[in-house]
């Protein structure tokens, strides 16, 4: 009799009393860096899996839904965005989905760790594709926080890419983090970050609520299905001076959509009008 061989697990344990598995087809990469542990591994389901300090943070067949709602949605509220900040996001995702928008004319990314960009380019290139080489790319290696405390640029959008409050990322959820922010931003600028799965982590919403808010007028939050993060809808943060960027007519988006020629495989106009609408236990979170 042949035994088949033993499956082999990643237990992401983010959640005290809940834990997601994947099995293991085999591991392709892993390295402790002087910020956090990496590990890519291939997966049946979703292709190939980057984790970081034990938590999935991309599959290369779901992430285009996070990286897509943490872009354009933005962008298209804006509508005359040209000038585009990214803190993290090391895999090259949102600064692919940027870089699609060719009235964005400047983009700077700032990522912690070097070894997330070599190790996506070089095990999960298809996220990334040419993104890094654009010459509208400016890709510094840098503490994100500390960029956005002494830079003199300014951006129209800035987009936090982070991992989980807790760890590296933990600063990027600071009051201080989100008042920079605010100062490296034009008049009518939108900071988007993640905000975590509130049904897991229902701390999240109201904290990162009241840090943005002491800083912007509006904030608030919009939601995305993002099947490898596991608890149901994850929340975005939003934070603007703009009070009617979360209410863009669906006319104006769908020009603005049509403008950009931009093929999309979760995005829409209309996923664009309907994500601010939270679910009633989000919003009793964000209110209290």
């Amino acid at each position: 009799m042949v035994r088949k061989p033993k499956t082999r697990w990643f237990d992401e344990r983010l959640y005290p009393h809940v834990r997601q598995g994947l099995s293991i087809s085999k591991i392709l990469f892993r390295e402790r860096t002087a910020h956090q542990d990496l590990i890519v591994f291939e997966n049946p389901t979703y292709g190939r899996v980057l984790a970081l300090d034990g938590i999935v943070q991309v599959t290369q067949k779901d992430e285009y839904v996070y990286h897509e709602m943490m872009t354009h949605v933005p962008i298209l509220a804006h509508g005359r965005a040209r000038r585009v900040l990214i803190v993290g996001g090391g895999d090259g995702g949102i600064l692919r989905e940027v870089l699609r928008h060719k009235s964005v004319t400047h983009v700077t990314m700032v990522e912690i760790d070097r070894a997330v960009v070599d190790m996506c380019l070089k095990w999960m290139p298809s996220v990334a594709g040419k993104s890094f080489a654009d010459r509208r790319t400016n890709l510094l290696i840098a503490d994100g926080a500390k960029f956005v405390a002494e830079t003199r640029e300014r951006f129209d959008v800035i987009i936090v890419d982070s991992t989980d409050p807790i760890g590296p990322g933990e600063v990027l959820f600071t009051e201080r983090f989100y008042r920079d922010c605010k100062r490296c931003l034009t008049a009518g600028g939108i900071l988007v970050n993640q905000n975590g799965v509130p049904f897991l982590q229902p701390g999240e919403v109201p904290m990162t609520r009241k840090r943005r808010g002491k800083s912007f007028a509006a904030a608030s939050f919009y939601m995305a299905a993002v099947p490898s993060y596991y608890g149901g809808l994850m929340a975005l943060g939003w934070a603007t001076d703009d009070r009617k960027a979360t209410d863009v007519s669906l006319a104006t988006l769908r020009r603005r959509f049509a403008a950009a020629r931009i093929k999309t495989r979760y995005y829409s106009p209309e996923i664009h009008r309907g994500c601010f609408a939270l679910p009633a236990f989000v919003a009793a979170l964000a209110a209290r």
